[in-house]
């Protein structure tokens, strides 16, 4: 018999189709001799149930889905990373659906998720991320969590249901700024980042609090907004640079914007740190290579990953897990902003000691 099938081991025995996935699969006692017999009918087919098969059986496909939103951004590969380790570790496979950032790319994989069936979807960036998500694409979203457990990474829908994993990128911010406060920096500037992109907004609010919190303000002129990218550092920071005044220290709204910031700082004969500290955010495979190494926040990416993998399983095993799940932001203090790590190891130890 070529191509068997499950139901045919179930025919030929005489059995019913989950007696035979209760003997493939042990899940529940079967007759001695019954068991035998679906055994037997195995070994004489060299029958191997294929994944659709055993979803049929288990009403399960052991695969996941994955959105993200920029494959180039390293932070994202990083959270990958962890999910991917914490699924192999499982014996779950996924699909990784890239987005570029697009609501429309966004919708198609979530349908054809839909439609092979996934276990569950991790999520990250877009709509998620946005300040005002249009109400159809939360809709659209919420919807298809009546069916697919899902779990948002790093995002939110605000007066949604949805179980969220997430770093507090406030508590982060303010890590960053009080660092530079603390070095004796009484002008910083903050570069990079969509105005309408909430990973930009939390971050500002907290770092403007920072300021006051210890007497001091932002000034507009230092405020260069734009977007995520190595080139928006480079730009922001030659606008910078031509102003009559220019800050002692820039607080970068993620790694790749810092990469520019730091490019164009040593192409105008900068030194950093000593003409211009600079902080980043994400501590991504970026920050321990550039020169000189970046102080910059870490979000704990593969962490990240892993703790949401974790929070997805318990939800399609259906166990009770609390709706957010938050891990804590890490100052990691580098050369951009210290010179002469050696001799201040001490104090950079305190500093550096992760938030209560």
């Amino acid at each position: 018999m070529l191509d068997v099938t499950v139901y045919d081991i179930a025919r030929e025995a005489e059995v019913s189709v989950s007696t035979v996935s209760r003997v493939l699969n042990g899940t529940a006692p079967v007759k001695a001799s019954t068991r035998q017999k679906v055994l037997a009918l195995i070994e004489k087919y060299q029958f191997q149930p294929n994944g659709l098969a055993r979803s049929l059986l288990k009403k399960v496909t052991g695969t996941i889905g994955i959105v993200i939103p920029d494959i180039n951004n390293p932070f994202f590969p990083e959270v990958f990373t962890g999910a991917e380790n914490a699924l192999r570790e499982k014996g779950y496979t996924f699909f990784l659906c890239t987005t570029h950032g697009n609501f429309e790319y966004e919708s198609q994989y979530l349908a054809l998720l839909r439609e092979k069936q996934v276990d569950g979807i991790l999520f990250l960036g877009g709509r998620i991320n946005q300040r005002h998500c249009p109400p159809d694409l939360a809709q659209e979203l919420e919807d298809l969590n009546r069916r697919i457990p899902i779990v948002l990474v790093n995002g939110d829908l605000p007066g949604s249901s949805f179980h969220r994993v997430f770093i507090d990128e406030h508590r982060g911010a303010e890590l960053a700024t009080q660092h530079l406060i603390d070095l004796g920096h009484r002008h910083i500037g903050f570069i990079g980042g969509e105005p309408e992109i909430t990973a930009t907004t939390e971050k500002i609010a907290a770092f403007e609090q920072t300021l006051a919190v210890n007497g001091l303000s932002s000034r507009p002129e230092w405020m260069l907004l734009g977007d995520f990218s190595i080139g928006c550092g480079m730009r922001r920071m030659e606008e910078l640079l031509a102003l009559p005044e220019r800050p002692t220290a820039v607080f970068c709204v993620n790694d790749f914007v810092s990469v520019g910031v730091i490019k164009t700082a040593f192409d105008h004969g900068l030194r950093i740190p000593a003409d211009i500290a600079v902080v980043g955010f994400d501590d991504t495979v970026l920050a321990a290579s550039t020169t000189p190494e970046l102080t910059t926040i870490s979000q704990r990416s593969k962490e990240l990953g892993e703790t949401s993998v974790r929070v997805l399983l318990q939800l399609i095993q259906k166990r009770r897990v609390r709706k957010h799940t938050v891990l804590e932001p890490v100052l990691k203090i580098r050369r951009s902003t210290v010179d002469g790590l050696n001799a201040a190891a001490g104090q950079l130890s305190q500093l550096s000691e992760p938030c209560g």
